[in-house]
């Protein structure tokens, strides 16, 4: 059934991390804007909804989150993998931040409406429109402005996303989410997926008292992951984080070929792997610390036979071989893609606006950039000029065609005065983050920052050489 008709300024598809990102940060820029936001889910927070119970954000808290309200504690972690560096935000942690700015600041501020278990629905006639999954209620929106997609990311869990190979009746085979329920030991575990997920499903493993000999992980794809220790906010991190910052400019600039690339980001510490005799064929924007490395480590049966196209009763079968399957085992379904291929469209697009990543492996950043550029631009060309898309990771040479569009991007910023003034004082800009406290008589850390933005220019300068090896 048809209800009344909706207006508003920005309808905004999604209450997911980067639709969170984008509107605090509109509701500053732009002191009259009205924004519907519509989810099909119950509350913020789009996939961390699904998130398995002990999942952490990766990065340090201090630059997740939306810009208005901090989500880092400002403590370090005393215990565990992550000991000595500073706090990352459980799943619970970032769902309640998301719903307390929806709740204490959107919703409160009169020009946020917000319409959970609701369908948006785009007509074949141009017309937007939105439908209630509980109620059936279908109501039509006039858009002012513009349409927000926030749906673009299409972030995969595996507790909403079934294996893509089959699984025999009789067996045992779990998304990960369903450790935290088990009711009694297996004597074998074989974790499926190579990423950050099936890393953390390793670790909970082991650390609930499962020998690293009764573990089995199917790895399809080797990754380079950066160390987390590189990218600490807290002033006394500023030497590590520019030192950081250098060694990877600096291995562009000396880098020969890609191949050298790669070994010179290892050597310098900026990119590590789990096993250094194996090449790493992907990279996805993970992060482990060099306790959680060496923990891993520790599995000596790890399968690297391509991905796993069945698992049957006695056997196992991948790509490239079967292998017999341990009796009494449990698989754990790490499988689902998290990061998805972009769709090929401008951020900024007449009527629509995407939401999509500006800087290297930074989508939140990229969302409240994206909505203070909205607010102070004029045009889309001009938009677009400062907002070209970063190619989401998936393989190696991905790594440089990030730091290609971001640095691209990066130096369009500092040509834009009011641009530049935002990003010093914003809290998801990372750099800002990590400069917080230098003081303009601190000559030695100031000369530092300018040391890296010199480097990182002659890095702009060489990466087409060393993409253009590539093609």
């Amino acid at each position: 059934m048809d209800s009344t008709p909706l207006e508003t300024d920005y309808l905004v598809i999604g209450t997911g991390a980067t639709a969170m990102a984008f509107v605090d940060t509109l509701l500053d820029e732009q002191s009259n804007a009205t924004v519907l936001m519509v989810d099909r889910l119950h509350r913020p927070g789009g996939h961390w909804n699904h998130a398995y119970p002990w999942v952490r954000v990766h990065q340090p808290s201090a630059w997740y989150g939306v810009a208005s309200r901090e989500l880092a504690s400002g403590e370090k972690d005393k215990v565990g993998l992550n000991a000595g560096l500073y706090s990352m935000a459980s799943g619970a942690e970032v769902l309640a931040h998301f719903d307390q700015v929806m709740q204490q600041r959107f919703l409160p501020s009169g020009r946020v409406r917000w319409l959970p278990m609701t369908d948006y629905q785009a007509g074949t006639d141009g017309a937007h429109r939105v439908a209630s999954v509980v109620g059936g209620v279908v109501q039509t929106v006039h858009v002012r402005r513009k349409v927000v997609d926030g749906t673009h990311a299409r972030t995969e869990v595996p507790a909403t996303h079934r294996p893509r190979y089959t699984v025999a009746p009789g067996v045992d085979c779990i998304p990960i989410n369903d450790l935290a329920s088990l009711s009694r030991p297996h004597a074998h575990y074989t974790v499926v997926g190579s990423g950050k997920t099936g890393i953390d499903a390793c670790l909970w493993l082991l650390a609930h008292g499962v020998a690293p000999s009764r573990i089995r992980w199917i790895m399809p794809r080797d990754a380079w992951f950066m160390d987390r220790a590189n990218f600490q906010p807290g002033l006394e991190n500023f030497e590590r984080n520019m030192g950081y910052s250098l060694n990877q400019f600096g291995a562009i600039v000396e880098a020969a070929t890609p191949a050298d690339l790669f070994a010179r980001l290892e050597a310098k510490g900026a990119l590590v792997r789990l096993d250094p005799k194996v090449e790493p064929t992907t990279y996805r924007c993970g992060t482990v610390s060099r306790d959680e490395l060496a923990l891993l480590r520790g599995i000596a049966d790890v399968v690297r036979l391509g991905r796993l196209q069945a698992i049957e009763p006695t056997r196992i079968v991948l790509d490239k071989a079967a292998l017999p399957a341990n009796l009494d085992t449990l698989y754990v379904d790490c499988s689902a893609s998290a990061i998805q291929p972009l769709p090929g469209l401008p951020v900024f697009d007449g009527a629509r606006i995407n939401l999509l990543m500006v800087r290297f492996c930074q989508p939140l950043f990229s969302a409240a950039l994206i909505a203070f550029v909205e607010s102070h631009v004029e045009d889309d060309a001009a938009r677009n000029a400062l907002c070209a898309v970063v190619p989401s990771p998936e393989v190696p040479r991905d790594w440089m065609r990030m730091w290609a569009a971001s640095l691209a991007n990066a130096a369009r910023w500092r040509q834009h005065p009011t641009l530049n003034a935002w990003l010093m004082k914003c809290r998801l800009n990372g750099q800002s983050v990590m400069a917080r406290g230098v003081l303009p008589e601190d000559n030695a850390r100031i000369a530092l920052l300018h040391q890296t933005g010199a480097k990182a220019g002659e890095a702009a300068a060489r990466l087409p050489a060393l993409l253009a090896m590539l093609s």
